[in-house]
């Protein structure tokens, strides 16, 4: 007993070191916690993994290739790191032959997608800007046809993941995140995703999976990392301080569009069976003796353009895959004009939705859906896109939508929470 009161009056005497010991105890001990637990979730995935791996195949039938896009400057510079730990045991206890390619450089990934070859899926371990290169290259290819059908994976590494919202099951927890994403892809659950193809009047056509952002909340959302030292008010700081140097932020545009386009049935793929012998050599006589005549060429129509004038604080172009298995009856893009009327108040609690979601809208603002849209800017001072959270100089577009051009892995739990969410 003596002993123990000696203890509690040497760290009454000594408060301050006692303290400090305690705090760093306390934080060492969380992070060994957390440690703990993200090596529990790593062999979860890996004993489900197993499973895959332990699957016979028949003689003839060949172990599923992949090759995996991975930028390792995704993450500050981590990706490799998170991709080796959590991703790659995953993938090879599965059984999948994996063809690792690291990108050394911005650009490299569309360079990359023209000179691969046929494989059986695609998986992106990256950001945002490794999705979009990605998907860019793939569809200037010559054979994009055909190249297009391969599925893609899609493991979230990067900064900004805005599709992993509409795949994965999302987590607080990295590990989980990337794990379970991973797991997806195994699972061989896909959906079809919508892209938009945007054409300058010059450069060849950039390819999007969420869409084109223009205007002032663009513009502030770039400049928010400024005020870190602000903590959780620098979204708002940097809103205001941008009142402050201009307003009203107006931009003006013209904006042209096309009607959306109905949208064809899902049919499930199916087989048919071969006819018979003695129905096919009828059928060649038949067609050599009377042959078909041909239906005559059907007249095109010319495509009618809806042009409007647009004074708005900030113009949004985005696809519909924020929710993929959402039943619609048109094909069709959004085109998002915010109003020119925002009090400073409504800027900036419209600033931080946005900033969360770039594809949210206020209600103030004005909707419109088309298959086809033409976007032309002042000559002078049009300033930036954001091309999924990518970075271009805006100029004169035309924005087309490409429906259900890809098809990407999604978790079967996150295809569930969306379906509920439709009804």
């Amino acid at each position: 007993m003596a002993r123990v009161v000696k203890v509690f009056v040497t760290l009454r005497n000594h408060w301050k070191k006692s303290t400090v010991a305690a705090l760093a105890l306390s934080y060492g001990g969380n992070w060994l916690y957390g440690k703990h637990c993200d090596n529990l979730l790593r062999r979860e995935a890996c004993l489900a993994a197993r499973q895959f791996g332990r699957q016979q195949i028949a003689p003839q039938e060949q172990p599923k290739k992949a090759t995996v896009i991975l930028n390792p400057a995704a993450c500050s510079g981590k990706a490799n790191n998170l991709f080796e730990k959590n991703a790659a045991p995953i993938l090879h206890l599965a059984g999948v032959e994996v063809t690792l390619v690291k990108t050394d450089y911005e650009g490299q990934a569309k360079k990359l997608m023209e000179l691969m070859e046929q494989t059986d899926m695609l998986i992106v371990a990256g950001g945002d800007g490794t999705l979009q290169e990605v998907i860019t290259g793939m569809l200037r290819r010559a054979d994009q046809d055909s190249f297009s059908k391969t599925p893609i994976g899609f493991i979230p590494l990067g900064s900004h993941n805005s599709l992993s919202e509409s795949l994965h099951i999302l987590s607080d927890n990295q590990v989980k995140h990337i794990t379970s994403a991973t797991l997806s892809i195994l699972q061989g659950e896909t959906v079809p995703l919508d892209v938009l193809q945007i054409q300058g009047e010059k450069e060849q056509p950039v390819f999007a999976l969420m869409g084109l952002q223009w205007g002032a909340f663009r513009d502030v959302t770039t400049t928010i990392k400024k005020y870190w030292y602000l903590g959780p008010l620098k979204t708002k700081a940097a809103h205001w301080f941008s009142t402050l140097r201009e307003w009203p932020q107006v931009r003006k545009a013209s904006v042209s569009c096309l009607a959306p386009t109905p949208r064809p049935p899902d049919t499930p793929e199916q087989k048919t069976q071969r006819p018979n012998l003695l129905y096919r050599i009828v059928h060649r006589l038949k067609n050599y003796w009377y042959p078909p005549v041909p239906e005559p060429p059907k007249v095109e129509e010319p495509e009618k353009w809806e042009e409007r004038m647009l004074s708005t604080l900030e113009l949004s172009i985005h696809t519909q895959n924020k929710n993929p298995v959402q039943k619609r009856i048109n094909d069709s893009l959004v085109v998002c004009a915010e109003p020119d009327s925002f009090t400073v108040g409504e800027f900036i609690t419209a600033g931080e939705k946005k900033v969360q979601d770039s594809t949210a809208f206020s209600n103030k603002s004005l909707k419109l859906e088309a298959s086809a849209c033409r976007l032309s800017l002042p000559e002078e001072g049009a300033g930036f896109y954001n091309i999924d959270n990518e970075e271009y100089e805006a100029v004169p577009v035309e924005v087309r939508l490409l429906p259900r051009k890809l098809r990407f892995f999604c978790s079967a739990e996150r295809k569930q929470q969306l379906l509920t969410q439709v009804l």
